[in-house]
């Protein structure tokens, strides 16, 4: 500023005894407008926390409205009678102030002023507090278009300052632990592993998730595992080195980044956090509660040198840990077999994209024929994939990596198109689609679904669908539901693989399915295991006993197909009586399965 001054002058103020209400003659030329007096206009700026000043910039003087004080609370309007008297009350070094904004512009006064806005904080009080303000104002130029004066108003903003920190502070701090959120600490990751490679150095991740906290959720409240949450990560922070960070990475997760860290020393580490955890309860509000923890790590540029190669190797050696035994530490370590296991999920990956894109899946039938008269009473539809060259990708090649992946439900969709326009196109045909568990529980999987039937009257009569033992009673509750609704459509059920999961007749009844189909694994060796002889006929005679009709699957020769035709089972499968034919039959009927 160019210097101070002890007066201050102010804007010009009507009378202090003027009404504040102000008329309009009778006389006034048409097109006059009423006009606020400088007290009423000192009155409203008041009002809404503002207050106006004008700022003479070669002689520095800052002149104010009226009613300044009740915007800037100082002691005497004398210190801030100048912009170099105004400025001595900021704090901070890095805020800009409303001499930076209108000396330093970059801009030129082309005659209707230059506009700027700035933010700054002001101590004021013998025992300083600190206000935030909003300064908005126009500065106009001389002859040279160089600042000459500047006009403009004040305003208190304390409350959207300290949102603005809040969200600010929220952008890259966990609200609960106050520790860096994901995305601040992928950044510091991030860094980090760029040091190490720069200066061919070692860091370590930690992944470190707190066990069994959704049942702390379910028997103590949310409120419960909040407080175990931060009191885990108060723990982990006190077993830190120096230069470390913490973060929340997800729900129960924390990430540790261990900076110029060998191997040796994450797992000296990780033992550490694990006894913080463990050692002591945490005292809630509702008592004290065991918490344990498990962590995966891994050092890095060692076994991985990018971000994203960190983290999947961190959660995947934290899965082994759990897998191994809750509460304990694993350390990545590669694996020939994963990573080639891993290659070839991407390639069915492409080939499943790929199949869907260009229409490329088609359907197989194997024929399920009556157990005496061995005709075909229908068909099992199974999913092939048509590759370039003509070959046939089976669907035990892609369902499980389909499943992995979130895939299955965009086959699923397909298949059941491609089976409802069989039906379409043969009147006497009758189908089974087996129905992967994900589809069962997507409500957009249904309304397709169900869309389908709905349009084409008599389809589902001819339909059977089929789920698996471990979809009906594994999740119980869902499958009932979804029994019901394709009851409804006019579609039977079946489960397939039965006997490979959790066998439960119970279930079974309350399920209401129409047919059980007995998992392969037990029917192919009926001529040579006594007990699989044994669970097989069982099965046959409860299903009976419940009016269930009763599949054997993987039937390879006569000796299996008598003891069945023996005990009652009322069709076969397997390669004994038909294997799968990418040619439609011709009359029969036709049953359509995503997986064989």
């Amino acid at each position: 500023m160019n210097g101070d001054h002890d007066t201050t002058p102010m804007f010009q103020a009507a009378d202090a005894e003027a009404p504040s209400q102000q008329t309009v003659p009778p006389a006034a030329a048409a097109g006059d407008q009423p006009t606020i007096a400088a007290a009423e206009l000192a009155r409203i700026l008041a009002s809404i926390g503002e207050a106006c000043y004008a700022w003479d910039i070669a002689t520095d003087v800052l002149a104010w409205s009226h009613n300044v004080a009740n915007v800037v609370p100082v002691a005497d309007l004398a210190e801030i009678s100048s912009g170099r008297l105004f400025a001595r009350l900021l704090d901070g070094d890095n805020i800009q102030t409303r001499f930076d904004a209108v000396m330093h512009s970059v801009q030129r006064d082309e005659g209707r002023g230059v506009p700027y806005q700035v933010e700054y904080c002001m101590r004021v009080g013998s025992e300083p507090s600190r206000i935030w303000f909003e300064d908005t104002g126009r500065w106009f130029g001389g002859g040279d278009g160089r600042p000459l004066r500047a006009h403009g108003v004040v305003r208190v903003i304390n409350e959207r300052h300290a949102q603005q920190e809040r969200l600010a502070f929220l952008s890259r701090y966990d609200a609960l632990t106050g520790e860096m959120n994901r995305w601040h600490l992928t950044d510091v990751l991030g860094e980090a592993l760029q040091d190490s490679i720069r200066f061919r150095a070692s860091c370590g991740f930690l992944l470190i998730a707190i066990d069994n906290l959704a049942r702390i959720n379910e028997a103590y409240g949310f409120d419960v595992a909040d407080e175990v949450i931060a009191a885990v990560s108060k723990r982990i922070r006190a077993k830190m080195r120096g230069g470390d960070s913490l973060g929340r990475f997800s729900g129960n997760k924390f990430g540790v980044v261990l900076k110029e860290c060998t191997p040796e020393d994450i797992a000296i580490a990780a033992d550490r956090f694990l006894a913080e955890v463990r050692d002591e309860v945490v005292q809630t509000a509702t008592g004290p509660v065991a918490v344990t923890a498990t962590i995966g790590g891994v050092a890095a540029p060692r076994h991985a040198r990018t971000v994203q190669e960190v983290l999947a190797r961190a959660q995947e050696s934290l899965d082994a840990a759990k897998a191994k035994r809750r509460g304990s530490f694993f350390a990545y370590l590669p694996s020939v077999e994963r990573e080639a296991l891993r290659r070839e999920n991407v390639r069915a990956t492409d080939e499943i994209v790929t199949a869907l894109n260009d229409r490329l899946i088609t359907l197989a039938y194997e024929p399920v024929v009556d157990v005496r008269s061995r005709q075909p009473q229908f068909y099992e539809c199974l999913m092939r994939v048509r590759r370039a060259d003509g070959t046939m990708l089976g669907s035990g090649n892609i369902i499980q990596v389909a499943e992995q992946l979130g895939l299955i439900r965009l086959i699923d969709h397909r298949v059941a198109e491609l089976v409802v326009a069989e039906l379409m196109a043969s009147p006497e045909l009758k189908v089974s689609l087996n129905v992967s568990p994900a589809s069962t529980m997507d409500p957009d999987w249904w309304d397709s679904f169900s869309a389908q039937m709905h349009r084409h009257p008599g389809v589902a009569q001819r339909m059977v669908i089929e789920i698996t033992e471990t979809a009906a009673f594994q999740n119980a509750d869902e499958a009932r539901g979804f029994v019901a609704r394709a009851k409804e459509l006019g579609c039977s059920i079946a489960i397939d693989d039965f006997g490979a999961g959790n066998t439960s007749f119970r279930n079974l009844r309350k399920l209401g399915v129409d047919i059980v189909k007995l998992d392969g694994s037990f029917v192919q060796n009926l001529a040579r295991s006594a007990e699989d002889r044994l669970f097989v006929r069982t099965m046959i005679d409860l299903a009976k006993g419940l009016g269930i009709l009763t599949v054997a699957e993987w039937v390879q020769d006569e000796t299996a197909a008598g003891m069945l035709t023996e005990w009652g089972c009322d069709f076969l499968q397997g390669a004994l009586v038909g294997t799968a034919s990418t040619v439609q039959p011709c009359g029969g009927t036709a049953a359509a399965t995503v997986n064989s």
